[in-house]
């Protein structure tokens, strides 16, 4: 019993300091729409920055002003980040955003490792809390108690704030319905600026309070934004109060997860957050999101297949990718099929994301057990290679059809996290599954046959798959199937009027992705000759979303381009510098801010604009009067 109840109290101090982390990032979800990835850059900013403070400055008083400083310091970092850059897209589609501070992670991160090195930094104890205190015969640390009690205190002021001070008035009307906000009178801009500088003080405190207890280093803000996502879903979106409980849900499970069920140990918390969004779809004290600033696909030209002209212009371009191998080395026709087959992983992203208006935060899931699929067909049946890299779309077509058969039942972020959770658990039967896949050891010596080993074969093999697919994915977004799909995406309650079942029509679509994404998946396994776990992991998710949302989520096939130029530049960039994340994220903010709806979504925008203001020929102008 002594042993349980410690436990129960690390638990509850690891809760308050995710309260704090998870509270900012739902405070912010709930006001701006912001799909913040980088406020795990921010946590981490906030412990670096509150080390190099309590370092020069002496006594409790240089200590613990030097954590608020810190906290503060960041807070006008994020100000400055929300003014600058976030600003400036609002008005493009709301996931849009999501690449926008991605590239700020990746900035972050290398900055980070510039600045203060790749070391791991221990900061100093905190004065008048280095003891430990007894209780049932177990050491506690006193430290501990105090962040225990530092929980119930921050609920309690941001109560206070949002309830008793027309500023928290104000961000919970945000919540509910930031257009009817707008419409009042209220300067949204600064709202939301408040708003953000709040969310990211609290998580950089959440950093700084980590000092006494972990090391600093450059990959912390990986290890707790995943958490801290599932802390915001489970608990409800912009429910200060759910953080809470759902930080105290999660730290326990956490603390008492290894020690009562260890072999679903790293996936516990996903389980009952998917639980939680099945039973209470916009979670504990969550609900029902307010309309999307923006509807994807309403920006832009109504879609349309391609002209003859357009058909030839592809046709040319293909043609020259398939003369490749004759005038390059082997290197970069690896680089080259690496590329194709995420362009084909992007594309089927797309689909759901831009006919289907729903972004999948866990499509590698699909990618990954196309791998595994192709893997332990090959290896463990002895299939030949086509029947391998068709066993590899069934597995990843029958996990896209179960996990889509729950997912679509829900609706926005609530959506795109319960793929997420559905992905990790992917991820941890891969990992803990050693006698079938090998855990993080993986399967190894999956090669083609001798008649396609050759790097310039198998670069024609990808390029026939990814064209092949990315045509077939065009014709089902332009089908009767895909118009139905288009309609659900632009209003739901129309479609249902009309007889089109969203759930039916999102499931189908969600299941196609699934399975192109698989057939990415298992020739990348043939490509690499190894499958490991991070073929599923949570980065090649990110990595798709990228991808999409650089060549354009209003387009019908941007993520081609999307993937091509981010794989290259991913590629380019490692070869040149070591700090390639820092180069990579600070063109992807430029991107976003001089192409706020993708490069080809731009393009699409721009040229006719071009078309209209060239001068009319001379014989047209000269009839133009007479008309």
């Amino acid at each position: 019993m002594d042993f349980i109840v410690v436990q129960f109290l690390t638990g509850l101090a690891g809760a308050s300091s995710l309260f704090l982390v998870a509270s900012g990032l739902s405070i912010i979800f709930g006001v701006t729409r912001i799909v913040n990835f980088a406020h795990g850059a921010f946590y981490m900013l906030g412990a670096y920055i509150a080390y190099t403070l309590t370092e020069r400055w002496s006594g409790a008083l240089g200590f613990w002003g030097g954590l608020l400083a810190a906290a503060l310091a960041v807070a006008v970092i994020g100000a400055i980040v929300e003014i600058v850059l976030l600003r400036r897209i609002y008005r493009a589609p709301e996931l849009f955003q999501l690449l926008a501070t991605f590239g700020v992670t990746l900035i972050v991160q290398d900055l980070s490792v510039l600045i203060w090195g790749p070391e791991d930094l221990v900061g100093r104890r905190a004065p008048g809390f280095r003891q430990s205190v007894e209780i049932m015969g177990q050491s506690v640390p006193s430290y501990d108690l105090l962040l225990i009690a530092l929980g119930p205190i921050v609920l309690g002021g941001l109560w206070l704030l949002f309830h008793k001070t027309r500023f928290g008035v104000l961000v919970r009307a945000a919540t509910q319905d930031r257009d009817m906000v707008a419409a009042l009178g209220v300067n949204q801009r600064w709202l939301f600026t408040g708003v953000f500088a709040l969310g990211v003080f609290l998580a950089a405190l959440g950093g700084a309070l980590q000092l006494p207890r972990d090391a600093v280093s450059h990959t912390m803000d990986l290890r707790i934004i995943v958490e801290v996502f599932v802390v915001v879903v489970i608990g409800g979106l912009g429910s200060v109060g759910g953080a809470y409980l759902a930080a105290l849900l999660v730290s326990e499970l956490n603390a008492f997860g290894i020690l009562i069920m260890p072999t679903i140990s790293l996936v516990l918390v996903f389980l009952v957050m998917a639980v939680v969004l099945v039973v209470r779809p916009y979670g504990l004290f969550g609900k029902p999101e307010g309309p999307q600033r923006t509807a994807v696909g309403g920006l832009i030209r109504p879609w349309r297949p391609f002209s003859r002209n357009e058909q030839i212009g592809v046709a040319a371009l293909v043609a020259v990718a398939a003369l490749l191998p004759l005038v390059t080395g082997s290197y970069l026709l690896s680089v080259g099929t690496e590329i194709l087959i995420f362009a084909l992983f992007a594309a089927s992203l797309q689909l759901i994301m831009s006919a289907g208006g729903i972004a999948s935060f866990g499509h590698a899931a699909y990618f990954g057990l196309g791998a595994y699929g192709a893997a332990l067909a090959a290896k463990s049946l002895a299939l030949p290679f086509p029947a391998a890299l068709a066993s590899g779309v069934a597995l990843g077509t029958l996990g896209a059809a179960i996990f889509g058969w729950f997912c679509v039942r829900l609706s926005g972020v609530y959506f795109a996290m319960l793929t997420l959770a559905f992905a990790q658990i992917a991820w941890s039967i891969a990992f803990q599954w050693t006698s079938v896949t090998g855990g993080d050891n993986g399967l190894l010596g999956i090669w083609p046959p001798s008649w396609a080993s050759s790097p310039a074969v198998f670069y024609w093999i990808a390029l026939a798959v990814a064209v092949i697919g990315v045509a077939a994915i065009r014709a089902v977004i332009f089908s009767p199937f895909g118009y139905a799909l288009r309609a659900v995406r632009d209003s739901a309650l129309r479609a249902e009027a009309i007889g089109i079942g969203r759930r039916r029509v999102q499931w189908t679509a969600f299941v196609i992705a699934g399975g192109f994404a698989a057939l990415a998946g298992a020739l990348f396994a043939y490509l690499k000759g190894s499958v490991f776990p991070d073929n599923l992991g949570i980065p090649l998710s990110v990595d798709g979303l990228v991808m999409v949302l650089l060549g354009g989520v209003e387009t019908v096939s941007g993520a081609v381009v999307g993937a091509a130029v981010y794989r290259a530049l991913s590629v380019l960039l490692m070869s040149q510098t070591d700090y390639s994340k820092l180069v990579l994220g600070m063109l992807i903010v430029i991107l976003v801010v001089a192409f706020p709806r993708g490069i080809v979504g731009s393009l699409q925008a721009i040229l006719p604009r071009l078309r209209a203001s060239r001068p009319a020929p001379l014989a047209k102008a000269a009839l133009g009067p007479a008309e």
